[in-house]
């Protein structure tokens, strides 16, 4: 009788950990834990949106794409006032790269100006839309001098440094002609590095590409007139070109996956925003939503 009572404990707590299992591997699918690969010939998209203040995850995104033998092109969507100057040059160097293996286009959004053109420019085709706010093409720093506010405040700052401009541009004392100078070589160092790179990815004399790099910005218009763009379009015919140039027939577009939470937080978020959603469905008339793709 004892052990008739285990044999039937075993195959209970058997079937409810094989059922678990299942219960599992269902939410895996459904919440799209496993992706899979990819089964067609695609174009894949990565998007440089807003301030460039670091280029990591860009370069990883620029990188798989590359690795993907099913990613046919990409097309790199800038949308960018610019930012700080190495990561706008990794990223450049990076779509040249990736440009040297794959055709690379790139579609300027609302704006792509300063260190969005940067990195657009290292693109074998550039859309912009007429809109389009670019250019910019410059370096600018800049200091501000609060020696009277802390005198007024009566504030005494006491400086220790290892050299005698360790301290260039600091705000607790005058801007020196000196160190003017050192700011200057370094501001001109850079801004030569940009119109350099410019030169050689749109087939400018360096004169030339000088000339459009005052700092001035452009439409898109305007832009394609002084040849620091190529067509004028949006997302949707810059997808077109590609897709044509590859010889594919409506190619489906793949942005870079998200980073996932792990499996259970995930199934715990799914749940939250499931009972959030479902009780904003009490109040609510609802409204069916339609992808319809890039405009």
């Amino acid at each position: 009788m004892k052990k008739r009572s285990i044999i039937t404990l075993v195959v209970i707590f058997g079937g409810l950990f094989i059922g678990l299992v299942i219960f599992i591997a269902v939410l895996m699918v459904a919440f799209g834990l496993d992706d899979g690969q990819l089964t067609e010939p695609s174009i894949g998209v990565v998007e440089v949106d807003g301030s460039i203040m670091s280029s990591e995850e860009i370069i990883k995104d620029l990188r798989r794409f590359e690795e993907e033998d099913l990613i046919q092109g990409v097309i790199v969507r800038v949308n960018s006032p610019g930012g700080a100057v190495a990561p706008s040059q990794e990223i450049y160097q990076a779509v040249r790269r990736l440009g040297g293996e794959k055709p690379v286009v790139v579609s300027m959004g609302t704006v792509a100006a300063s260190g969005g053109y940067y990195v657009a420019c290292g693109a074998e085709k550039i859309f912009a839309n007429s809109g389009t706010i670019t250019g910019s093409i410059g370096v600018i720093t800049q200091f501000f001098n609060v020696e009277r506010l802390v005198e007024r405040v009566d504030l005494e700052v006491h400086t220790v440094k290892s050299g005698e401009y360790k301290d260039a541009g600091s705000p607790f004392r005058p801007f020196e002609p000196e160190d003017e100078a050192i700011f200057a070589d370094m501001v001109f160092d850079i801004h030569d590095q940009f119109v350099e790179d410019i030169a050689q990815c749109r087939d400018m004399e360096h004169s030339e590409a000088a000339q459009v790099a005052d700092g001035r910005v452009f439409t898109g218009r305007q832009a394609l007139e002084l040849n620091l763009v190529d067509e004028i379009g949006s997302l949707r015919d810059a997808v077109d070109y590609l897709a044509s140039e590859l010889g594919l027939d409506d190619p489906p577009l793949i942005y870079p996956p998200e980073e996932r939470l792990g499996f259970f937080s995930e199934l715990f978020s799914v749940a939250i925003d499931s009972s959030i959603t479902e009780a904003k469905d009490q109040t609510r008339p609802r409204i069916k939503y339609e992808y319809v793709g890039p405009q």
